[in-house]
């Protein structure tokens, strides 16, 4: 469903001669082709999801650098691939329904020392299975609950 909803809004953007948000729609488009070449299979959209988290992750990460350096045009830029890409994503949970997924895998992990925070952030990441989260403030709780143990 989100592949043909990405399909559709680039015919649209063909058609509306928006070639900002055509030039980061077929962006996507490419990441998404690599990414089911490499799992053989067509995407389903859990997966499409993960493709689009990196994708906003990589232009966060950039955009930060930016701002550190004043590329206002730049920044601007990328804030708008990040403002089209994010429309895909379903809305970032709150810190309040992130802790209480942390707190869920945490009881049933039952972590005893942070040697065990890898087996507590993959049960994490079971429960984030088509959510969409901010994934260092997960880090950052997961650490924080380990550790007040």
């Amino acid at each position: 469903i989100m592949y043909e909803k990405i399909n559709e809004d680039l015919k649209n953007a063909m058609k509306e001669k928006d070639t900002f948000k055509l030039s980061v729609l077929r962006m996507l488009k490419s990441a998404l082709q690599l990414e089911q070449i490499a799992k053989k299979h067509e995407l389903d959209d859990n997966e499409i999801a993960t493709v689009l988290k990196k994708q906003v992750k990589l232009r966060k990460d950039s955009l930060e650098e930016y701002k550190k350096y004043d590329k206002t045009e730049l920044v601007e830029s990328l804030e708008k691939e990040i403002a089209i890409l994010d429309a895909y994503l379903p809305e970032e949970m709150s810190e309040e329904e992130i802790t209480n997924i942390v707190d869920e895998a945490i009881n049933e992990v039952k972590p005893s020392s942070m040697k065990d925070m890898g087996l507590v952030m993959k049960k994490v990441n079971e429960l984030l299975v088509g959510k969409n989260a901010d994934m260092s403030l997960v880090s950052k709780l997961v650490k924080e609950k380990i550790m007040s143990n």
